[in-house]
């Protein structure tokens, strides 16, 4: 009882909140249509919230324990996705267990973060070997998911990986070199992109330069969330939604059925949520009594951002159309599952880190 009670009451309102916008949105846009889709996500919530509130009984050190053959079991995951995956609109990104398929790629993301965070607990970033370690376990995830190939979640888990890298302590006069040479990169990275990926790029340029193909989701999203005004349509009264205009509107433009029905004061509220959100999981970061523990917490802080911000950027059209879901409001089982384990992580370190002192050097995460 004394764990529960010491749960941090702020970052739990915020969950549930999330918890609620999500199962009504995704009802909302399913609804007409195949209401499984709503019933399974309530089995994902039911096993998810299970799963985090296990973790917040485990200690940390344990955790620290497992960080290796996390990343490593996550790694030969995504080794295995290009020769046993499943195919699934296009892309090659989950392996098929059975009772149910799982997309290595999230996992991985969160396995990197608690890595990253182990490694840099008892060691500085400014060490060109501790570096090309923490590089290395970052780039080579990356490069599989390109792979798949899922260009927007490498390049999610390569940003993250940078937060982290940057709060360990990486000198600010080498990340000024790398934002130098960062033009070659984006050229290479050009060069090697898939066919369709450039059209996706282009036509975040210039939607209408083909409405009914790639431009055809940012233009129909935009229709949505103009259509919303101020108060929105109203539950279940929006029309993109309900006569399937949207695609993937369950899943990634979810937010566009959201901004359609309840309007600019709706969509305000969910920035501030997320915004309190966020902002909590800093907090706790700052409050953490282990260096190790504050860097689990800025690493998954960063994803969560990063999805926040790259999701309603690319269903808004300011950004690129990529393969990022909504937190807790999207459908999908896979990345459900893992975004309530990495948040039940930043619970057990609220829970162990009432009363303590706050990390500031280097030190054991195991202790």
């Amino acid at each position: 009882m004394d764990t529960l009670r010491r749960m941090d009451q702020v970052l739990l309102f915020c969950l549930l909140g999330l918890a609620g916008i999500g199962m009504a949105t995704l009802y909302a846009a399913v609804h007409v249509g195949d209401l499984a889709i709503w019933y399974k996500q309530g089995v994902y919530w039911f096993v998810g919230l299970t799963a985090f509130f296990t973790l917040c009984f485990i200690p940390l050190r344990v955790i620290g324990l497992m960080v290796w053959p996390v990343y490593l079991f996550a790694l030969l995951a995504l080794a295995l996705v290009p020769i046993l995956g499943e195919v699934q609109m296009g892309a090659r990104r989950w392996l098929d267990l059975g009772a149910f398929n799982i997309q290595p790629s999230e996992l991985m993301k969160w396995a990197l973060m608690l890595l990253l965070a182990y490694w840099f607990s008892m060691r500085e970033a400014s060490s060109l070997r501790n570096l090309s370690v923490a590089v290395l376990c970052s780039v080579l995830p990356a490069a599989l998911i390109v792979v798949q190939p899922d260009l927007g979640t490498a390049l999610v888990l390569l940003f993250a990986a940078m937060s982290m890298i940057l709060v360990a302590g990486f000198p600010w006069k080498w990340f000024g070199g790398m934002l130098a040479v960062s033009p070659i990169a984006l050229y290479i990275l050009w060069q090697n992109m898939h066919d369709y990926q450039k059209t996706r790029v282009l036509s975040f340029l210039n939607p209408e330069s083909d409405p009914l193909g790639a431009g055809y989701h940012v233009i129909q999203s935009s229709i949505a969330i103009g259509s919303g005004g101020i108060f929105g349509k109203g539950y279940l009264e929006g029309s993109q939604s309900r006569l399937h205009f949207l695609p993937e509107q369950h899943t990634d433009f979810i937010f566009a059925v959201f901004a359609e029905e309840g309007g600019l004061i709706a969509t305000v509220a969910l920035f501030l949520l997320y915004g309190t959100f966020i902002t909590r999981i800093l907090i706790i970061a700052l409050r953490a009594h282990s260096r190790f523990a504050g860097l689990v917490c800025v690493g998954i802080a960063s994803i969560f951002c990063l999805y926040v911000f790259v999701n309603i950027g690319m269903v808004s059209g300011i950004l690129p159309v990529v393969g990022v879901p909504l937190p807790f409001v999207s459908y999908g089982g896979s990345a459900l599952l893992s975004m309530l384990v990495a948040l039940g992580l930043v619970m057990r370190v609220a829970i162990e880190s009432e009363g303590q002192v706050s990390w500031q050097r280097p030190s054991s995460p195991l202790s």
